[in-house]
C-alpha cells in the first residue's frame, strides 16, 4: 500500500499538471459516473493529501481517493490511450505549458465525491500526519500512552498516526531499537518525540527522493550517486538475512494483517 510520502507526491504532481484549469473527468468503467459528471469540465482548485487520502477540490465538491493496496495512477502527456479494463477515473486537461495531459486511476479502494463537511469528518478521525506542518505529535502519543496494544500495531492505525505504512513502521522501530511488541503505554513521551522527529525527516526525504531510504549507509551512498536499492532498509523484507548492526537473523511474523520485520536482538523487549 502506498505510504504517505507517495500520496503527498501524487497531490503535488496533480496540482502542478491540472490545477487552475478546466478538467475533463470521466469514468470509463462506470463506477464513478455520477461523481465524474458532477465535476466534468470544472476548474480544479487544488489537490492535497492527508495521510493516505487524496482530496481534489472542484469548488465545493471534492473528489476523494484512497488507493488501498492495489490503487494506482498512470499519468502522461498528449492523447491518452484507449480506455480499457477497470479504469475507474480519467482526467484530461491542458498542462501548464499548454500541452495535453491526462491521468488514469485504477484499482482504488475509494473514489467518491464528497462535500467539504464530509471531508472534515474523514480528517477528524485521522491521527496527525508527519508531512503536515501543523501536525501535533502529542495527539498521537496521547493515544499510544494509554494503550496496551503493541506499538507495531499502533503505528499502522491511521486513527493514531496518518500516512505510516509497513515500511516506515519496520524501519522507524528498528532505528530507535524499539521492539514492535512493546506496549504503547511503555513508549514514553521523550522516546516518542525522538521517533516523531525522525519520522518527519524520513518521510520528507521520501517525498524528495520518491522512495524510502532509511539506512545511513544508503543515505550516504545516495548523496555520492552510488546508492543500491538492496541497501535502503535495515529490516524491511530482509527475513532470514543478518541484521546490519548485530548479525542476528531478521525475523518476520504477521501483525495487523501485514508482515512485520524486526531484529530480535537489537529490538529486544
Amino acid at each position: 500500500m502506498p505510504e504517505g510520502h507517495t500520496l503527498f507526491r501524487l497531490a503535488r504532481e496533480q496540482a502542478e499538471l491540472f490545477a487552475g484549469r478546466p478538467v475533463h473527468v470521466t469514468s470509463p468503467q462506470g463506477r464513478f459516473d455520477g461523481g465524474a459528471a458532477a465535476v466534468d469540465g470544472r476548474v480544479l482548485d487544488d489537490v492535497t493529501s492527508y495521510g493516505k487520502h487524496l482530496f481534489a477540490r472542484f469548488g465545493g465538491d471534492v473528489v476523494h481517493v484512497h488507493l488501498g493496496l492495489y490503487g494506482k495512477y498512470t499519468t502522461g502527456t498528449g492523447t491518452p490511450p484507449p480506455a480499457k479494463g477497470a479504469l475507474r477515473m480519467r482526467w484530461e486537461g491542458s498542462g501548464p505549458d499548454g500541452d495535453g495531459v491526462w491521468t488514469d486511476l485504477r484499482g482504488a479502494t475509494v473514489c467518491e465525491l464528497l462535500t467539504e463537511h464530509e471531508v472534515g469528518t474523514i480528517l477528524a478521525r485521522l491521527g496527525p500526519d508527519p508531512l503536515r506542518r501543523r501536525s501535533d505529535p502529542t495527539r498521537a502519543h496521547t493515544r499510544i500512552a494509554r494503550s496496551r496494544t503493541p506499538i507495531g500495531a499502533l503505528l499502522m492505525d491511521q486513527e493514531v498516526l496518518a500516512g505510516v505504512g509497513n515500511v516506515y513502521r519496520a524501519e522507524l522501530l528498528f532505528r530507535h531499537r524499539v521492539s514492535p511488541f512493546r506496549l504503547g503505554k511503555d513508549v514514553d513521551a521523550e522516546l516518542w518525540a525522538r521517533m516523531w522527529a525522525d519520522l518527519v525527516r524520513l518521510m520528507k526525504a521520501g517525498v524528495r527522493e520518491g522512495g524510502i531510504i532509511t539506512t545511513e549507509r544508503s543515505d550516504r551512498a545516495r548523496k555520492r550517486g552510488r546508492a543500491e536499492p538492496a541497501d535502503a532498509h535495515y529490516v524491511y523484507r530482509r527475513t532470514g538475512l543478518p541484521c546490519r548492526i548485530c548479525g542476528t537473523e531478521v525475523r518476520t511474523e504477521e501483525m495487523v494483517g501485514r508482515n512485520l520485520f524486526w531484529c530480535p536482538t537489537c529490538q529486544a523487549i
